[in-house]
């Protein structure tokens, strides 16, 4: 079984800055794309950025996000400790949320990739 947990959330002023960790464990052969996401109460799951294994970006393509959050946040991992950070920038109310990361990981012996799901960490943005 693998286990992703973040940590790094809390309350923080407008303008401020935030990083947040992810950290997979457990029977990892290999981790694919890790990525993460946000989520406010009684909305969906918002899809903000992946990074793929070898460093590279995705971020999401989202007209909102374009207007409001390009630039402000990036992703970067490393390998050996099975981790990515989300630095966060010039936050907002709106930055408010639960942000949730995900990772596809391999089993040792195995060439299937599967999902996994950490708890999230909340983070909370004052005017």
């Amino acid at each position: 079984q693998v286990q992703l947990v973040e940590s790094g959330g809390g309350a923080v002023q407008a303008g401020g800055s935030l990083t947040l960790s992810c950290t997979a464990s457990g029977n990892i052969g290999s981790i694919s794309g890790m990525a993460w996401y946000r989520q406010v109460p009684g909305e969906s799951r918002e899809f903000i950025v992946e990074i793929t294994n070898d460093g590279n970006p995705i971020y999401t393509r989202s007209a909102l996000w374009a207007r409001s959050g390009k630039g402000r946040f990036s992703i970067t991992r490393d390998n050996t400790k099975h981790t990515a950070w989300l630095r966060m920038a010039n936050l907002t109310v709106d930055d408010t949320a639960v942000y949730i990361c995900s990772a596809e990981v391999r089993p040792p012996r195995s060439i299937q990739f599967t999902t996994y799901w950490g708890q999230g960490t909340q983070v909370t943005v004052s005017s």
